[in-house]
């Protein structure tokens, strides 16, 4: 059980679409609203495990044709942020928009969210908690995988309202959102390579 929750944490803990764009919803709009959209992340992230654990996932991705629109569909997400948090200049902001995400925006990240797939898919295929008792192990496994998802994201998004809040040099604000950008660029070299792979 240590092992899973482990690798829970640092499958979440690292940067992608999800605790990225938490981070910059909270960045540009406050806490109240990042808090809201990991809402929606949360909801996004509960039917992409369902649709893993019940095998629905594996179906409709063995179709290349819909994997490749998955593929598509969130490397433009991906690659308009990045340049978004690149093209900020001189202010912190992972996003720019003029309407705040909400719930909606929340949720309708995770079924275009490659990472989303790949943790769910390997957290619930590995690990094996009570192998004769697949209820029950899918049940204990969604339950501690929320109970350190949800702080974890929490987290980014105190992040992104603690960066609102500075007051940097301008020097160290561009700084902070090269390697933002970079860091989503690395998001989608990875999922590219994964495909390709």
């Amino acid at each position: 059980m240590l092992t899973f929750a482990a690798a829970i944490f640092f499958l979440i803990i690292t940067p992608g679409p999800g605790v990225l764009s938490a981070a910059g919803v909270s960045a540009a709009f406050g806490m109240r609203a990042g808090l809201r959209y990991v809402l929606g992340l949360m909801i996004g992230n509960a039917a992409v495990m369902l649709a893993v654990i019940t095998g629905l996932a594996a179906l409709i991705l063995a179709s290349p044709v819909i994997r490749t629109v998955l593929m598509v569909a969130s490397t433009l997400y991906l690659l308009y942020l990045a340049a978004r948090i690149a093209l900020a200049g001189s202010k912190i902001a992972f996003i720019d928009a003029e309407k705040e995400p909400g719930i909606l925006g929340g949720f309708l990240l995770q079924p275009i969210n490659p990472k989303a797939y790949v943790v769910n898919t390997f957290l619930f295929a590995n690990f094996p908690i009570y192998p004769d008792a697949y209820v029950t192990e899918v049940v204990i496994k969604a339950l501690v995988f929320n109970a350190i998802w949800l702080p974890l994201h929490v987290l980014w998004v105190w992040f992104g309202s603690a960066l609102r809040r500075l007051n940097l040099p301008d020097r160290q604000q561009r700084a902070i959102n090269v390697a933002m950008a970079v860091s989503m660029l690395i998001v989608v070299a990875l999922a590219f390579a994964a495909q390709g792979g």
